[in-house]
Formats: structure tokens, sequence, C-alpha cells
């Protein structure tokens, strides 16, 4: 399965996709030491958010967002891509400043936690290669 969205910031990345049905701040809803969720009440709260294709609809809250995004990068943290419904400004800068792929407009709700996806950040692909696994024995 293969989507096409917007590019946000290119690049190229695979990974196993962690997918939250509420909108993220990454200030002060994300620890920058960890990459561990600590918003209360958060669908992923307790999850770590590193190494992982985060999918979720749209961010929120302060522009600290952006750097906030930017310190988990730097401590090693970060998520290898991010792919939104709606990739607001914070979002859209904090995978900028940090070199993240990013694609929006894609359907989210077709993308499960634990789904090996693949993202072509300049291309604005995000694609399931699950299937290809399944379909050919091989990983991609």
């Amino acid at each position: 399965m293969k989507w096409a969205g917007r590019s946000i910031y290119k690049g190229y990345a695979v990974g196993r996709a962690l997918v939250s049905h509420m909108d993220i701040s990454f200030f002060g809803g994300v620890d920058p030491d960890t990459g561990v969720v600590v918003e209360r009440g958060h669908d992923l709260e307790g999850q770590s958010i590193s190494g992982t294709v985060l999918v979720f609809p749209t961010g929120k809250g302060s522009t600290v967002g952006s750097y906030t995004l930017y310190r988990l990068k730097s401590n090693g943290k970060a998520p290898v891509a991010i792919v939104n419904t709606e990739c607001e400004t914070i979002t859209a800068v904090g995978c900028v400043i940090s070199e993240i792929p990013c694609v929006d407009h894609i359907p989210i709700e077709q993308i499960h936690s634990g789904m090996h996806l693949r993202v072509l950040g300049g291309e604005g692909w995000v694609e399931n290669i699950q299937t290809a696994v399944d379909q050919n024995g091989a990983s991609p």
C-alpha cells in the first residue's frame, strides 16, 4: 500500500510506524532527552518516539516545539520521519532544522502502529513495505 501526499521536508527513512490519533505538542509533551511522550492523557503517554516513523494528525502548542524536535535529533532520540494529516508550521520548521523527512496530506487512519513504512520526503510518498515482505518473503 502506498500513499501520495505533500512533501514537507526531503529525505528517505524506513522504520516502524508509531501512530497517534491525537495531536502532539513537542514542547512539554515529549521529553527531549529521552524521546518519551510525557503529556498526561495522551494516547502515546509513556512511549518512546525515538527511531519510529511518527504518525499523527497535526502538531499543537508553542513554537518552542520546533526547537524541541531539534533537541530530540541532537540527542539521538528523534523519530526517523514524521507523517501527518496536516503538518502545521511548528512541526514543519522542526523537521526542516532537524533534517527529519516529513510528508503530510496522508490518510493516517489507514496506518497502524507496527507497520513497516518507507518515507520518501522529497517525493511526498509513504509506503507500507510490510506488504512487499509478505508477498516476496524477503525484506525490501
